[in-house]
This record gives structure tokens, C-alpha cells and sequence, in this order.
């Protein structure tokens, strides 16, 4: 079967599959739920979000020019915006002029932490901004408290960001960097998660024994097949196979959820 068809398949197949949805806890990536109508990182692809049942969103932190923390993927506003300009190039004033070709805007963090404790979605911070700056941090972190979001929230760090965020938000590390922090004399598992495309039977049993949250990856970056729809099933399976509870992934694939 082509790509294009099994991916009209198993858009089919949501209403089936909706109800069993609260059998996992998942992860929009890329800021909600992504479609034709429906950008990244937009007011419209949260409150799809919300509306089939996700429990948390990963957005994308970045800083304009003028040091106003938002959520945009990408270092330039190409994609969506058609403007060749780097974000840490723009002030504010002039990214919130931005009309996206999906009557979508680029977002402030604090307005995506507010409607995300409105709507009991919780975060996932994929931390963008590069070096180490402690006031900077101490602001995203504040935000985040400030909005109750804190106790669940995670984060896809830097290395110059882990020392900040460590034991303030779960980090998300490979098993081999697990295994190397467990040697270290503050270690917390609670300040950690196991975040993978690749985890095991064996990996999810010894993340469980040692109280470690794993949370399996489906991206559609990372899908290099042609059969990409068929290709995400295979891992979904095999990740619940293993045991995974919490996935992280492109909202075209919550049909195997």
C-alpha cells in the first residue's frame, strides 16, 4: 500500500482508536496537534491538543533580539512566515507582526504556559537558547512555577543549560547518560527521564526498578522510510511491547494510541 494511502488509513481510524488514548500519556510534538490548518508551536494545534485528550505538549524555547522569551522551532521565520530573518535578529515588536500562512502567530512562552495551566496540559520545554545565563533561566524557570506546571514539567536541555535545570526540571537523558549520573553524589532519579526512539524490554524493566520515567519517541523527522505511517506503527508496537506508558510524537500517529 503507498504512503499516501495508509496515511489516509489510519487517519480513519481515530474515532476507534480515540477512546484508548487514556491508556497512555502523550506527548504533542511540536507544539500540539500539527495539521494542514493547524501550525507549529500555535494557539490552534494546543487547543486540538486539549481537545483529543493529550497530557502534555513539547514546545520549542527561543529569544528575540530584545531577550522576550517565545516558542518557534526553527532560527528563522522561512517556514510559516516566508521571512529569511533569524529570530535573535528581531525584537518583539516586530516578530508579533508575523502573520503565519495558517492564520497562526509566533507566541510568547508565558502565553503558552498560561493557556496550557488554563487547559490542564502540562510542558515539555525543548530548550533552544544556547550558553549559560542564570537570570535568563531563573525567568523560564519562575514561569514555569508561577503557572503550577513545574511539578510535571520536563525539559530537552543543553549541556550548558543541566547544570540550572538539574533537580528543578526532569531532564531527558540516554540510558548511558543515566548510568553515568547514578555515579554521582546528588544524583535524583526524579530529576531525570529515559527519552528514547529505542527502548527495550530490558531498558524499560530497568528504568522501572530504579524509578526512572521512560518516555518512547515517534517523530516524523526521524522516520526515514517511504511508508512512514507503516513504519511508525512497527515502533509503537514495539515500544508498547517493551512497556512504555508515556510517548512523546507526531499527533499523525495518535491512531496507534
Amino acid at each position: 500500500m503507498a504512503a499516501g494511502c495508509l496515511i489516509l488509513f489510519y487517519s480513519g481510524l481515530f474515532q476507534l482508536k480515540a477512546q484508548s488514548l487514556k491508556d497512555y500519556q502523550l506527548i504533542a510534538h511540536r507544539g500540539g496537534v500539527v495539521d494542514g490548518l493547524a501550525a507549529e508551536n500555535s494557539l490552534q494545534a494546543l487547543q486540538k491538543a486539549v481537545e483529543k485528550g493529550y497530557w502534555m505538549v513539547e514546545v520549542d524555547l527561543r529569544l528575540t533580539k530584545d531577550s522576550v522569551l517565545v516558542t518557534h522551532h526553527d532560527r528563522t521565520f522561512t517556514r510559516y512566515y516566508g521571512v529569511d530573518k533569524t529570530l535573535d535578529s528581531m525584537t518583539w515588536a516586530e516578530v508579533r507582526e508575523l502573520k503565519g500562512d495558517r492564520d497562526n502567530r509566533v507566541l510568547q512562552f508565558e502565553e503558552v504556559l498560561r493557556f496550557c495551566s488554563n487547559n490542564n496540559l502540562n510542558v515539555m520545554i525543548d530548550n533552544k537558547i544556547s550558553g549559560f545565563d542564570s537570570l535568563l533561566f531563573t525567568r523560564v524557570y519562575d514561569l514555569v512555577k508561577q503557572y503550577g506546571l513545574d511539578e510535571q514539567a520536563m525539559m530537552i536541555g543543553t549541556t550548558a543549560s543541566t547544570p540550572f535545570f538539574t533537580g528543578k526540571i526532569k531532564l531527558s537523558c540516554t540510558r548511558s547518560q543515566l548510568e553515568e549520573n547514578m555515579q554521582k553524589a546528588n544524583y535524583d532519579p526524579s530529576n531525570y527521564y529515559l527519552f528514547s526512539s529505542d527502548i527495550s524490554p530490558e531498558d524499560a524493566q530497568w528504568a522501572a526498578e530504579n524509578s526512572i520515567l521512560a518516555v518512547g519517541v515517534i517523530n516524523l523527522w526521524a522516520i526515514k522510510s517511504e511508508v512512514t505511517m507503516a513504519t511508525a506503527k512497527e515502533r509503537a508496537d514495539q515500544l508498547k511491547g517493551a512497556g512504555v506508558q508515556v510517548f512523546q510524537i507526531d499527533s499523525v500517529f495518535d491512531v496507534f494510541f
